[in-house]
């Protein structure tokens, strides 16, 4: 293996775990943080692509580009729902919330992708469940259920549904799938943005700098790391270093924003992020191939 393409990969995650941190520093709305961040991310990869001189390969099957066309509508509003869970209920909690959007897709693949589902999988679902009932337990015996955790739900869901459109864009590979991916993501926030307010957006002094590096480092430079490390490393080193982004954001949030989980709450993200990869990564032996390679559409954008 690669140290330098681990190296690459474990960047890109560590970036995308920041997300929220960055955020946190920019007083605009969700959407015009996803505007900006999708517009910035857009404009990169696209002078990366076109600096490799890959060839495109989009205009070829045109069916696959409309999963992919419907993954990247899915990726803007997912960040959109994202972003306002980051607002109103912090970093940590939203994270969370958000990381049950691979346990959705494990649980659909049997319906969508024809996979068998596995006692693995079902426990890894039941334990994401009761994680979330445990993390979110003061508030559900109370009889509340913030908003903030609607959206994060809601952005898992979406989540779910740009991972199953960009898993069928089988096609559009390598760096054209996150480009395109991106360019549909700005399209449909933009469309938003206008009907809602208008594309006129007024950046608070002092917000340039966050606003530049969420676009230009975490989503174009952490897209372009990822992207390019990913299809040489073996898949089960993808899906268990996958794990640095959740956890990374719970570190990073409780050492920069200071949003530290209550002893209960830290069992039920053990519960979260434990269930999501037991029911991702249990295979029985004779299926686990350390030279297999993920595919280069697995749609995970942060």
């Amino acid at each position: 293996m690669n140290n330098k393409t681990t190296f690459k990969y474990i960047l890109a995650l560590l970036l995308f775990g920041m997300n929220g941190i960055v955020a946190s520093f920019i007083p605009l709305s969700s959407p015009e943080i996803v505007f900006t961040r999708t517009l910035i991310g857009s404009v990169f990869l696209v002078l990366v692509f076109a600096a490799s001189r890959q060839p495109l390969r989009f205009w070829r099957n045109k069916r696959h580009f409309l999963y992919l066309a419907i993954s990247g509508m899915a990726m803007g509003i997912s960040w959109v729902f994202l972003f306002e869970a980051y607002a109103q209920i912090g970093v940590s909690l939203a994270t969370l919330a958000y990381y049950t959007g691979p346990v959705i897709v494990m649980i659909l693949s049997p319906i969508v992708f024809k996979e068998r589902f596995t006692a693995a999988k079902l426990i890894g679902f039941m334990a994401v469940v009761l994680g979330m009932i445990i993390v979110n337990g003061k508030a559900l015996l109370q009889g509340e259920v913030s908003w903030g955790l609607v959206f994060g739900i809601m952005a898992a869901f979406t989540y779910a549904f740009m991972v199953i459109f960009n898993k069928k864009a089988t096609s559009i590979i390598g760096l054209e799938n996150p480009m395109w991916q991106l360019i549909i993501s700005f399209i449909t926030v933009a469309i938003f943005l206008g009907l809602r307010q208008g594309l006129a957006i007024s950046i608070p002094p002092g917000s340039l700098a966050p606003i530049l590096l969420l676009g230009i480092v975490n989503t174009g430079v952490g897209c372009y790391l990822y992207f390019s490390s990913i299809g040489d490393l073996p898949l089960q080193t993808v899906s268990i270093l996958g794990y640095l982004e959740p956890l990374s954001a719970l570190f990073f949030s409780a050492l920069f924003l200071g949003e530290a989980l209550t002893l209960l709450q830290l069992v039920g993200a053990a519960l979260i992020l434990g269930g999501a990869a037991f029911g991702q990564l249990y295979r029985p032996k004779q299926t686990m191939a350390d030279d297999d390679r993920p595919r280069m559409t697995d749609g995970r954008l942060p």
